[in-house]
């Protein structure tokens, strides 16, 4: 029996449509007033700008795993570890010298 899509997933689905829809305006917006890469890439020569854009995306990326792995270990729901399968070896014949 198929279950339907759950809230949570449906809510996950009009987040992502919204979010891109705000980076398309977004840069839409940025071209329309003129904001190129070559302009933007002018304005970042300082090497503040230059660390603060690399290490801003990065901090973010990291608290999101954080939060992520501390989310998952509260629930208490982490799958078990399923034995690897034993591959069989029906089809092996001896090689060359091997018996």
């Amino acid at each position: 029996m198929h279950k339907s899509t759950s809230p949570g997933r449906k809510s996950f689905r009009l987040y992502a449509i919204v979010s891109s829809a705000l980076i398309g305006v977004g840069a839409a917006a940025a071209l329309a007033a003129g904001i190129t890469p070559a302009t933007a890439a002018s304005l970042a020569r300082n090497a503040d700008t230059q660390v603060a854009v690399f290490m801003i995306p990065l901090t973010l990326l990291v608290l999101t795993v954080l939060l992520e792995v501390t989310r998952i270990a509260l629930r208490g729901a982490l799958p078990a570890e399923a034995t690897p399968r034993r591959r069989s070896r029906l089809d092996w014949k001896p090689g060359n010298g091997e018996g």
